[in-house]
């Protein structure tokens, strides 16, 4: 299981909760909700990251930037279609995540933002 890179997302991460759940509407306005898969899965969240770092700078002296490591990393996941372990800000423990889509920009030289969507996922 690969785990993502000790590289901090910047301050106003955004986090979406989707509860699984299924509900059924009746023509008299009665409404049921039922919960959809095993109780514990039931609220994956999905968080939406900015990366800000450096283009040029040597991550853990590796001799690649930031930027190319997140990169690199979330390629090879796309290449080998696994999940990764992630610990999202304020949050004590990982999770699995994927992420299915990521763009990177480069506003001032040296300097990238990599924006990226991480999914919870459960598996064993």
């Amino acid at each position: 299981m690969a785990t993502f890179p000790s590289i901090t997302p910047t301050y106003g991460v955004q986090k979406r909760s989707a509860p699984n759940t299924r509900t059924v509407r009746f023509a008299d306005g009665y409404e049921h909700r039922i919960l959809f898969g095993l109780a514990e899965n039931q609220n994956p969240k999905v968080y939406n990251l900015t990366f800000e770092v450096s283009e040029s700078d040597n991550f853990n002296s590796t001799g690649i930037s930031s930027a190319d490591t997140i990169e690199n990393f979330l390629d090879a996941r796309a290449n080998d279609t696994t999940s990764f372990d992630f610990t999202p800000p304020g949050e004590s423990s990982s999770s699995k995540f994927v992420c299915e889509n990521w763009n990177k920009s480069i506003p001032y030289l040296n300097r990238a933002r990599i924006q990226a969507t991480f999914r919870e996922v459960f598996e064993p």
